[in-house]
């Protein structure tokens, strides 16, 4: 758990937007277990390697590891924010947080498969798996990675449909929560920034699914334009935040 300093030096980077959460609530403390467990599951060996096979098997396992958990953080650090800007406790919030964290624990698996034959290609295995009793064989197999993607792929999107939805859910409730301008600004810049990631992961399963197993490595690499999509993004709206001396005309305009 961020210790007070640390949440106030957080709240500080967040463009201004006040925080209404300050202490960790029942939905959160489920969530940060739930979340504790899901990087439980991506553990790299419970057993201290006996022999240096077993800890160079231990060690290639280490970078998917590094790279799933620095996932799941960010997925961890949006639910924080959220809730520290908004602190909802409604029925629809609650729905769509255990929503996120059933996600995140169907997620968690194929997230980390994924990354560990990424790396593993990388570091010259070509995608085998190597067992305990020393046999070897691939990975996956025939139409797998076909399947492999559209796997990851729908929990990639679930994830960000369901920030999408706790942020529109967020703006719904614009007025009882009291958001000034800047806030309502940055609660549908959110939605916008959400959607991104969305439309990201419909791109690559539609890549998928009409080319076929040997479009699979060309729907990876729908992934590398989250970059440049969420630069521009950002970029515009960023401009539009910073020219918000805001006119009533202008709030008129957010709020339609």
């Amino acid at each position: 758990m961020l210790g007070n300093t640390a949440v106030a030096k957080i709240q500080s980077r967040d463009r201004g937007f006040q925080w209404r959460g300050h202490e960790i609530s029942r939905i959160e403390g489920l969530s940060d277990a739930v979340f504790a467990f899901a990087v439980t599951l991506l553990i790299v060996s419970l057993e201290v390697p006996r022999t240096f096979a077993e800890l160079w098997e231990t060690i290639r396992g280490f970078l998917p590891f590094a790279i799933s958990f620095g996932m799941l953080i960010q997925i961890w650090y949006i639910q924080f924010t959220w809730f520290r800007r908004y602190a909802l406790q409604d029925g629809v919030t609650i729905a769509l947080n255990t929503a996120l964290l059933f996600v995140v624990l169907f997620y968690v698996y194929p997230l980390k498969f994924l990354f560990t034959y990424l790396v593993s290609g990388i570091l010259g295995s070509g995608g085998m798996a190597h067992f305990p009793d020393g046999h070897v064989e691939p990975m996956l197999k025939g139409n797998d990675v076909y399947l492999m993607m559209l796997v990851y792929n729908a929990g990639f999107i679930a994830v960000f449909v369901v920030f999408v939805l706790l942020y529109w859910h967020a703006w719904r409730k614009r007025d009882e929560l009291g958001l000034d301008d800047r806030e309502r600004f940055l609660t549908k810049e959110q939605v916008g920034a959400n959607v991104c990631f969305v439309v990201i992961g419909l791109v690559s399963t539609s890549v998928v699914l009409v080319g076929g197993p040997h479009a699979a490595g060309l729907a990876g690499m729908v992934y590398t334009l989250i970059a440049p999509m969420l630069t521009t993004y950002y970029s515009v709206m960023g401009r539009r935040f910073r020219a918000l001396a805001i006119s009533p005309s202008e709030k008129n305009r957010i709020d339609n």
